[in-house]
């Protein structure tokens, strides 16, 4: 599996991460075009990640060295924050958004998440009082805009259920064209891939590996004793086999490292696939999601727990 294995709306099956905390521009310019001259094509980031600027510069490098002939070589998706999730924000964000990508277009805007904040709340801890209601009408409506404009090539939303695609499928003029959600061995996310698949959206798995070492990852998937015996009898890592697995789901995946080993690592997996049996284990790993999304729950906000959060879909 290469870089260049595309899915829905032409994004590589591989991307590169850059949620990072307390993110320093210059070490992740430089990481983005290393990333670049080894064959990714495909950058995650984000207004609220801090990284919109940086990888801006290092596609501008890229193309000024010619480690891509054009911009259009690249694959770009940023996020809608939550404090700018409204209806006569939404437009604004991604002019925003693009300025710090130094671009015209963005191929895949996404709903960093379905919650709703006063505008100006950007970073956590958030209060009660920060929270407003979800007007997912509004907000569509306003993504399909940035689509018709020509600011995104393809929209598309971040963790949600299949309740509320099903609640925006009912009355969305362009259907998302991709949910990105966390996807791993020990959150594998069958119901919400099998929905997508049956309404033409394209899973995009972030957190392949578990997120460790973010505020909320945890060591459950690569310490998995099930994984880690599969990777020492196959002689592979046991990231490799966590994002064979995801691969073989059919999911596009967000890989993160700005470590130049495991970015190759990280980018080959091919040549070779999960046996039957190494499937039905990792079927059996006991399931528990990783990133809930606590920040986003409040008695007093639109979300009174992580049932109504996630409509009981965890």
């Amino acid at each position: 599996m290469g870089a260049g294995d595309r899915t829905v709306a032409g994004m590589p099956r591989i991307g590169m991460g850059t949620a990072v905390q307390g993110p320093k521009p210059d070490p992740i310019r430089r990481a983005v075009l290393r990333a670049i001259e080894i064959g990714y094509r495909h950058f995650d980031t984000a207004a609220h990640y801090e990284t919109e600027a940086p990888i801006g510069e290092a596609a501008a490098e890229a193309v000024r060295s010619g480690a891509v002939a054009s911009r259009d070589d690249l694959f770009i998706t940023s996020k809608l924050w939550c404090s700018d999730a409204h209806g006569d924000r939404v437009v604004p964000a991604l002019r925003h958004t693009l300025r710090n990508l130094q671009m015209e277009y963005v191929d895949l805007y996404l709903v960093h998440w379905p919650v709703s904040m006063k505008p100006g709340r950007f970073k956590a801890p958030f209060t009660a009082e920060d929270f407003v209601p979800f007007d997912m009408r509004a907000v569509w409506e306003a993504m399909e805009e940035c689509h018709r404009l020509g600011l995104a090539k393809a929209i598309g939303v971040a963790n949600f259920s299949c309740k509320k695609l099903d609640t925006l499928l009912s009355f969305a003029t362009i259907p998302p064209a991709v949910n990105q959600v966390e996807v791993n061995p020990v959150w594998q996310q069958r119901k919400l891939r099998e929905f997508c698949r049956g309404k033409g959206i394209q899973l995009c798995a972030y957190s392949p590996l578990g997120a460790k070492g973010t505020h909320w990852g945890s060591d459950a998937v690569m310490d998995a004793g099930v994984l880690q015996d599969i990777a020492a009898s196959r002689g592979k890592s046991v990231a490799q086999v966590c994002l064979r697995w995801v691969y073989e789901q059919g999911d596009c995946l967000i890989v993160k490292s700005f470590d130049e080993a495991r970015m190759r690592e990280n980018l080959d997996v091919d040549g070779w696939e999960l046996t039957e049996e190494e499937r039905r284990r990792i079927a059996e790993i006991p399931q528990r999601k990783i990133n809930l999304g606590k920040r986003y729950v409040s008695d007093h906000g639109p979300y009174k727990s992580l049932e109504e959060l996630w409509d009981g879909e965890i």
